[in-house]
């Protein structure tokens, strides 16, 4: 089954950076796009950046400071964060659109479906 594994959240002091990566795995076909979306405590899910073959989009809050890269043979996209603020603090979830099959928010994929793909999430806390 298609899983999405989060990893490199923590605690960093404001200014500071932090990286975080996301690995795809599973029968997956294709790609078209993977990025990282944010919740913070009583606030909505919102797109952080985002990733395909030929462009790249990002919050207007996070542009000229976090950047979104991706490894198409590893399956992996990366978000490097930099000039951290603590209105950044919260969980972050990768985010794939895939072409695969298996399992999927309770059905099954006989054939191959596009569909979106979430992470666990793992938190980032910008704190002094």
């Amino acid at each position: 089954q298609v899983q999405l594994v989060e990893s490199g959240g923590g605690l960093v002091q404001p200014g500071g950076s932090l990286g975080l990566s996301c690995v795809a795995s599973g029968t997956i076909l294709s790609i078209f796009s993977m990025g990282w979306y944010r919740q913070a405590p009583g606030k909505q899910r919102e797109l952080v950046a985002s990733i395909t073959k030929t462009n790249t989009n990002y919050a207007d809050s996070v542009k000229g400071r976090f950047t979104v890269s991706r490894d198409n043979a590893k399956k992996t996209v990366y978000l490097q964060m930099n000039s951290l603020k603590p209105e950044d603090t919260a969980v972050y979830y990768c985010n794939a659109e895939l072409l695969a099959t298996g399992p999927h928010s309770g059905t099954w994929f006989y054939s191959p479906t596009r569909a979106d793909y979430w992470g666990q999430g793992t938190q980032v806390t910008v704190s002094s």
